[in-house]
């Protein structure tokens, strides 16, 4: 694992200040419920310990500085007094969002300040990186300027940053638990309606995730196309969302709908049902229901979705085929590659390690997974 550098000490050397406040902000994987957020329904991730770090210092001036010690300890710098404009530096766009929304909600910031900031959240495995920086930014900042704003209006701030500020339309769910993520917990999202439960995670079971380094080079365009196929199915039965269809309903207008669009609709509608299964299997420490709800998730992606890939179903397999009922695995993320999940019970992580590092070669083309081991970890906190 990537160590996360010493922010506070990099505070000190960069900019000649001590850290007032160091705030750590933790990446997530969703353990079920894809594609279901922008249909209003549910989804169940975990913080995990990966993170972001900041440390933050006010000062006297309008000024606010920034070093980023994962990019090579690039500075930026613009003033506090005023909504900031779009810089050069992508990375340093989320952190100008934040502070830009900040303004927006509370005005002006009272002084400027430097930050430091670096991470371990691994880029590119779908694990949200950008989340856990927004995050991370607007606690330091709530922190040190004595805003009055909770670990829920925090990930609605960073939401609103990358939408507006960055322009990714992501949904809430990424700064929701990177926010109020609990150790030892999920968290089960009702995107709608934006209420949260956390849900205790059996004791034994490690979270793995295996990036299957497959690129997902389809999964803008294919995105925008489930999108409008799921808006499709809702506006056929003048909803909102699928969220307010069930079952029944669909499979008794199944002849009046596009069969693509009806399989889609099917992957939404079930998949809202297996999420809150599965929330209530974690909270009865039922790993042998938890296990098929997540293989039956992973089958409506492949055959009605149909956002998964061979070397993401062979990952799936290979993992099923050592933890058995024991554990579950499913892809998790937006499809086309990326990541599978898998709760893994300890005594199985070293079988399903070397299982996947023999196997999966051979059922991939030669791909190298990488594996990362996580626990439930904590949301956004002070830790100095």
């Amino acid at each position: 694992m990537k160590s996360i550098q010493d922010t506070a000490a990099a505070l000190q050397q960069h900019f000649g200040v001590r850290a007032r406040h160091v705030v750590r902000a933790p990446g997530r994987v969703n353990l079920i419920g894809e594609h279901t957020d922008y249909n209003d329904g549910f989804v169940l991730p975990c913080a995990i310990d990966f993170a972001t770090e900041v440390a933050i210092a006010p000062r006297s001036d309008g000024i606010i500085r920034v070093v980023a010690l994962d990019y090579q300890n690039a500075i930026d710098e613009f003033p506090a007094g005023q909504r900031p404009a779009q810089g050069s530096q992508h990375w340093a766009n989320y952190i100008r969002g934040v502070v830009d929304v900040f303004i927006q909600r509370f005005g002006v910031l009272p002084h400027g300040f430097d930050m430091a900031v670096s991470g371990n959240v691994p880029q590119g495995a779908g694990l949200s990186s950008s989340a856990a920086l927004e995050v991370g930014v607007g606690k330091a900042l709530q922190t040190l300027c004595g805003f009055d704003a909770s670990g829920r209006d925090i990930a609605l701030l960073g939401q609103q940053a990358e939408n507006e500020f960055v322009g990714c339309r992501c949904g809430i769910m990424d700064q929701f638990i990177s926010a109020l993520g609990e150790e030892g917990h999920a968290l089960l999202i009702d995107c709608r309606s934006l209420d949260t439960r956390a849900v205790p995670m059996p004791d034994g079971l490690k979270v793995m995730i295996i990036d299957s380094k497959v690129q997902r080079g389809l999964v803008g365009s294919e995105y925008n196309t489930r999108r409008r196929q799921c808006e499709t199915a809702a506006a056929h039965f003048g909803v909102r969302a699928l969220r307010d269809v069930s079952l029944a309903q669909l499979d008794a207008a199944r002849d009046a709908l596009d069969p693509v669009v009806y399989r889609r609709a099917r992957h939404v509608i079930t998949e809202n049902a297996r999420t809150q299964a599965a929330a209530a299997a974690l909270a009865a420490h039922d790993v042998t229901r938890l296990s098929q709800l997540m293989a039956d998730s992973h089958a409506s992606m492949r055959d009605d979705f149909e956002i998964t890939v061979p070397p993401i179903d062979a990952l799936v397999d290979i993992v099923a085929s050592v933890i058995g009922t024991a554990g579950g695995a499913r892809m998790t993320g937006g499809g086309f590659g990326g990541c599978v999940v898998a709760l893994v019970p300890e005594s199985r992580v070293d079988a399903v390690t070397e299982a996947v590092t023999t196997r999966y070669p051979a059922r991939s083309g030669g791909l190298q997974a990488r594996i990362y081991l996580c626990s439930a970890h904590q949301g956004a906190h002070v830790v100095a």
